[in-house]
Order: C-alpha cells, then structure tokens, then sequence
C-alpha cells in the first residue's frame, strides 16, 4: 500500500480529488445508495421516516435543522452525519482550521503555500477533527463559536488588525467538516447574529476588527417544536438560513421501542449476574413510555423520551439483580411485583400537569403503570383461557407473593390452582425465576381485569383473593 503524501506536491502529483464538505457526502452517499448499504443503521425506527429525509437534504447539499421532543434521538443523529465524510482528507500541516492545500483560507496557511509551494507539507486527519458540537446556553458566547483576540499572541508584537492574533472558536475549526448546535433556540440574539454572518455573508467582526473567512462547513442544529414556533426564539434570517428541516419522532410501535430498549440498555460489568427478562416484562417497559405520551396528566409539550424506557429497563434487571444476590438465585429474573421500582426512574422524567383530583405524581405513576400492564396481558392471554384459575379464586384460594420471596416457594405451589401450570407454560416460563415472574403476571393481569382483588399486607408482601 503506497503511503500518504507528505506534501503539496506529492499530493497534487498523486491526483488525489478535492471536493467540498457537501460534495464528499454527497459522494459517499451516493457510494452507500448505489451499494444498498444501508445509511443509518443504528436509527432503529427511522427507516422509512426521517433517513430518507436526511437523505434528501445531504443529495441537495443543505443545512439541516432536526425539530423534535427530547429523547427522539436528535443527538444521535447529529453524531451518525459524520460517517458520510471520507475517512480522511489531508490539510496544510499545523493549520487551526484544517486548511486545505488546493484552496488555503487562512493568511497563515496562504502564505506558507506562496512561501513553500509544492515543498509545503500537509497532514491527514480524520473524522473526528472535522466534527464539532456546541450546547447552546445562554451563556454561551460569540468567542465561542467564532473567536476572540487571542492577548498572548499580541503581546507577542503582532497588531490587533493581524488575523494571527485570532484564538478560533469552534466553528473555524470544524472548517471542511460539520457544525452541529443543540438547542438552536436557546443561543443568544447577538450570537445568533454572529452565526448567520459566518454562514451567509462569510465574515465576522472581532473586536471590530473585520475578516472575511469562506468556510467550507455543514451545519446542523436541533430543536424543540415549542421553540422553533415559539416568535423570537431564532431570528428570521437564521431560521431560513437551514434549506431543510426533518421532523424527528418517538418509535411508531412498541416492538420498535422494544428494540431500542434492547439496544441500548447497558448494565455494569462487574459482578453481573445473567439476567433473563420475560418478553411480556420488555414489552410492559415499553407499553408504560406510549401509555405516558398519550395521558392527559403528562406535559406532552415536553415529551417523553426514549430514555425513560432504557433507565425503566435498566432499574427493572436491577431490582431483580438484587433480588437474585439477596437468595442465593443463580438468575436475575424481573417479576411484576419489581415494577414500583421504575417510580425512581420515571418521576424524575415526566413532567405532570396536576388538574384537580389528579392525585400526587406516585398514584399517576401507577395509573399509568397499570394501563400498560394490562394491555401486554390482554395480548398474551384471554380471559376465558384462565377461567380455572378464576374458579379458583372463587373458591376462595388466596395467594401471598412479593418481590423478596424466593422463586421456589412460586414453583411449590403452582400445581395447587388449577389450570395455572398451563398459563405459566403459555407464557414460556420453564426456570423457577420465570415461573414466578409468569405467577405474578397472571395474577396482575386478573387483578386489572377486576377478577381478582389485591391487597398490601403489612409485611410489604401482596395478596390476591
């Protein structure tokens, strides 16, 4: 393999193309398109909604605002754009904001070129240096973004009006690469003005000192919907200075968010025990998430993020976790009676709006949680298929279960109701962990479907009768 050229004119003699920002992506989608690769495989749910959005928009070269509720995966996307640059694209050795030999921006960089010629050397950088990102805060600065007088560097004999006294913000540096700005809305007025000049009239003013600087840069932003529509948030000329705008949203369905939560739930590594969760469990995690985005309790102007369910899911292996540890269990196995846990993952996230006699958050909570219970139960089972284990209970059988309990103590006494072997069995339970998280699903699902009454004992346990 014949190795990078090292300077201008190895670099000009090996006929290497230059392209700008958007053409390279344009190239390297095009490159993916014709293949069938696919663009974005890691946007579970997005397939056939916002990556062909995002496909349009880098085919046209635009800027791109994503306009979305929190937890619909803006972020991620922002940082999947950069997979359509080339791996790496050599720049003037030593310059701040990747210049580039065929086309130098710089006065440093335009001057070694003139001085050097085809002698002068470059380097390759990768991906990771032609990606930027900024949080906008309200603190956040025109510095920042664009630069500052740089005081050493005047110290040093230079002028103010030299562009070497320059410190370049982030967005000089992302030169030749992509610019992405979280919350576009929260940037201040000033700043938002500085941003519009570097991205349409291709100047700024530090200190009033005024230089033209024609960046090569993609620019990206997010945004919630409530503040792009909310007037004055983003100035007109900046606002329709992004071509497009794609909509993101949450998972369309529950398996897709299944998925998700699959994918991206981690768990720490040391001293973890091997966990098996129920399928009825995952989808319960996930049914809860699409129960709290259509309640009227629950601000839907703030949205209820993905994350809810991935920190639902993880609190949910955790309690069994514990539970495991505790009795010597050799899996970790979540039960029903482990779903009060997901209180301390969820209030901190969902913002509710109290009318009247709506309760405290806790009670809402459980409202909720008991919606999304009983629609995965009316999917697994039918009522008349547990008409014996009813009869049962009419009889007047009581049963005491609990999330400390032992699995064993579930497996002794399933033989006892009739046709509740059966049940277990249709809901796949075969170990004596799955056995008992089947019980309680069983149980719960008769209980919400108001066929079996439910009581806390005194001992934290839960009776059914």
């Amino acid at each position: 393999m014949n190795a990078r050229p090292r300077t201008f004119g190895e670099l000009k003699a090996s006929e290497y193309p230059a392209f700008t920002v958007r053409d390279e992506m344009r190239k390297n989608l095009i490159r993916k398109l014709k293949s069938g690769e696919k663009i974005f495989p890691w946007l579970q749910g997005f397939e056939d909604t916002v990556v062909p959005q995002l496909v349009h928009a880098v085919l046209a070269g635009h800027d791109i605002i994503l306009l979305g509720e929190r937890g619909q995966a803006k972020s991620r996307i922002l940082r999947a754009l950069p997979t359509l640059l080339d791996d790496e694209i050599p720049v003037v050795k030593g310059s701040e904001i990747n210049d580039s030999p065929f086309a130098p921006i710089s006065l440093e960089a335009r001057e070694r070129l003139a001085r050097d010629g085809d002698r002068t050397e470059i380097e390759w950088i990768g991906r990771d240096r032609r990606y930027g990102e900024k949080l906008a805060t309200p603190d956040v600065s025109t510095a920042d973004l664009i630069g500052e007088i740089d005081p050493v560097k005047v110290a040093e004999g230079r002028y103010l009006a030299d562009e070497r006294t320059i410190h370049y913000g982030i967005i000089p540096r992302t030169n030749r690469g992509i610019f992405a700005i979280n919350e576009l809305p929260d940037l201040p007025e000033k700043v938002q003005v500085a941003l519009f000049n570097v991205l349409e009239e291709r100047d700024f003013q530090i200190k009033g000192y005024r230089i033209r600087l024609p960046l090569d840069i993609m620019v990206v932003a997010t945004a919630n919907p409530e503040d792009y529509t909310n007037r004055g948030r983003i100035i007109t000329p900046l606002k329709d200075r992004y071509e497009s705008l794609v909509r993101t949203h949450y998972p369309l369905d529950r398996e897709t968010e299944a998925a998700i939560i699959e994918a991206e739930q981690s768990r720490p590594v040391i001293g973890a025990m091997r966990a098996s969760v129920p399928r009825y469990l995952l989808d319960i995690v996930a049914e809860f998430s699409r129960q709290a985005r259509e309640h009227p309790a629950v601000d839907q102007r703030s949205g209820v993020s993905v994350r809810l369910s991935i920190a639902n899911y993880e609190t949910l292996v955790a309690a069994a976790e514990k539970r495991a540890l505790l009795l010597g269990e050799e899996a970790a196995v979540p039960r029903i009676s482990d779903l009060d846990n997901l209180a301390a993952s969820s209030l901190g996230k969902l913002e509710f709006e109290m009318r009247g006699d709506d309760g405290d958050p806790m009670e809402l909570f459980r409202k909720i949680l008991g919606k999304a219970v009983l629609r995965v139960f009316g999917e697994w089972f039918e009522l008349e298929q547990l008409h014996e284990v009813i009869a049962a209970f009419r009889q007047g059988w009581g049963v005491e279960v609990g999330e400390t309990m032992p699995s064993a103590d579930y497996v002794q006494g399933l033989d006892e109701i009739k046709g509740l072997r059966a049940a277990v069995e249709k809901a796949g339970a075969v170990a004596s962990g799955e056995i008992a998280a089947a019980v309680e699903f069983i149980f719960e699902g008769l209980h919400l479907s108001g066929k079996l009454n439910k009581e806390v004992s005194e001992k934290g346990t839960t009776v059914y009768r």
